[in-house]
């Protein structure tokens, strides 16, 4: 495999360990500078240049995107997925995971425990979203923050309102969340590569800090984690669009709560934590994806006019609960079920004999004038093209 890791740092330990961890294994690896790519439409396929020149083919990229060059380097990922290049994390994965509100609106629809958390711009609205998260103590967070930098606890609501109000001043984006006390400044970060977490460890915050960042000076530990939270920090990575995470959760008292999910995981904490070879885990994942470029789906299925992908919600009075999907005459409506999602489970090619219920929400591909057919209360003929009027543009008077 050749192998492209694309990184600003070729000397920080993750960029080294992985560029070892590849040579090691006998594969061809190169550490690219992310901004000295050029992006090259002028041709009749798309190409990148690097350095001013034509890029060397690659099997594969292992995208290290830091938060200050986000728009130019997932641009850049952006690029190397239309060249059918693969990629563990997508640029739009790694674009979600970079913006905090995104990520939590993202993840808030597939029903992932998260800390309670607004957004609100107008000054007014502040008081009653900190009394909607539980009221003070907050936590305040910039939308792209990172290592725990522009992550605020606020102890009193008159603190939080002037620590938003100085922010939005010089116009920060900020989101106001619940502060889990129970967590006592201690998270898990759990390391996701494909559909596993392979190593794990707790991060502790010391003494009056309540960030546990390594940056901030928070120690680590190895932890085991339980299936719940494994399966919780699996989910969240996948949702993201991101193959190599690491998924940051607080142990909240009703279960595992998700802060955050981290598109570039440092790599020198854990592996020092659990002893364990997380860059060669990284590598083999990628080896054994190269062959299987992820796509954009949508984009790819939305080209033939008249058809394109769309989600179908089983409503609890509708004909479709109780049949099966062979029974439901979607095939025969020229609608194909790509996975059908039940609560938080997902059933990827679901088929003919798979019982539908209540709540079921359908991925379909397929006509989307039969489609929206499905949907009773929006059902609408079809707009005729009319003729343009005499008068396309009334005279004002």
């Amino acid at each position: 495999m050749k192998l492209a890791i694309l990184s600003r740092a070729p000397r920080a330990y993750s960029t080294q360990r992985l560029r070892a961890a590849a040579q090691q294994r006998g594969h061809e690896v190169r550490v690219l500078n992310t901004l000295r790519f050029g992006i090259d439409l002028t041709g009749d396929e798309p190409d990148l240049q690097y350095r001013g020149k034509p890029l060397s083919d690659y099997d594969a990229i292992l995208p290290r995107i830091g938060a200050s060059i986000t728009y130019f380097g997932t641009a850049v990922v952006r690029q190397f997925e239309q060249m059918d290049v693969y990629t563990p994390n997508t640029a739009n994965g790694i674009s979600n995971a970079r913006d905090k509100l995104r990520a939590t609106q993202i993840l808030s629809r597939h029903n992932i425990g998260m800390p309670a958390t607004t957004f609100v711009r107008n000054r007014a609205d502040v008081r009653p979203a900190i009394e909607r998260v539980g009221g003070a103590p907050v936590v305040i967070k910039l939308l792209e923050g990172t290592q725990g930098i522009g992550v605020i606890l606020a102890p009193g609501v008159k603190v939080a309102e002037a620590i938003i109000e100085t922010l939005q001043s010089t116009n920060q984006n900020v989101l106001i969340q619940h502060f889990v006390q129970e967590s006592k400044g201690r998270d898990i970060r759990a390391l996701v590569v494909g559909d596993r977490v392979v190593a794990a460890m707790r991060r502790t915050a010391q003494g009056d800090e309540f960030r546990s960042n390594v940056h901030r000076g928070g120690t680590v530990e190895k932890v085991d984690l339980s299936p719940e939270y494994a399966q919780v920090a699996v989910r969240s990575a996948q949702i993201m669009g991101l193959r190599v995470a690491g998924v940051d959760m607080l142990e909240g008292a009703d279960g595992p709560l998700v802060m955050e999910v981290n598109s570039s995981p440092g790599l020198q904490g854990i592996e020092e934590a659990t002893q364990l070879d997380v860059a060669g885990a990284i590598i083999d994942y990628i080896a054994g994806q190269v062959a299987f470029p992820e796509i954009d789906v949508r984009q790819r299925l939305s080209v033939s006019t008249g058809y394109g992908v769309a989600e179908l919600l089983v409503h609890t009075n509708a004909e479709l609960v109780g049949k099966t999907l062979g029974e439901s005459g979607l095939w025969e409506r020229d609608i194909t079920v790509l996975t059908l999602h039940r609560g938080a489970s997902v059933i990827p090619n679901p088929r003919k004999g798979q019982l539908l219920e209540a709540g079921d929400r359908l991925l379909c591909f397929g006509k989307l004038e039969e489609m929206r057919g499905m949907i009773p209360e929006r059902r609408r003929r079809r707009a005729k093209v009319r003729k343009l009027p005499a008068e396309p543009i009334p005279t004002e008077e």
